[in-house]
């Protein structure tokens, strides 16, 4: 099973085991459940600009390009790009945590 950096949305994930029929073993990760937005201790609030992408907002605010997920998460985002289509829309970013 691969070993997932800190900062992955998948690095505390558990994982599990199946059994085949024929008795080969297949090890995969759990389900992750995402938590709901309002919850999420809330850093800043954005407004989107014209030309906005998610992973530069995500480096301005986070300083890494790769957390976007945890913007998607804290707006209960099911499609992560969707957030940055309306202009003046308002976006939450969440205080990172060490759990998602």
């Amino acid at each position: 099973m691969p070993s997932f950096d800190q900062n992955s949305r998948y690095a505390n994930t558990q994982t599990a085991v199946y059994t085949r029929p024929d008795g080969e073993q297949i090890t995969y990760l759990k389900r992750r459940f995402c938590p709901r937005g309002e919850t999420m201790a809330l850093l800043v609030e954005v407004a989107i600009a014209d030309g906005d992408r998610l992973d530069l907002l995500t480096a301005r605010a986070l300083g890494d390009a790769l957390q976007f997920w945890r913007v998607a998460d804290a707006n209960d985002a099911l499609y992560p790009f969707d957030l940055m289509e309306e202009v003046g829309h308002t976006v939450r970013v969440p205080i990172p945590t060490v759990d998602g």
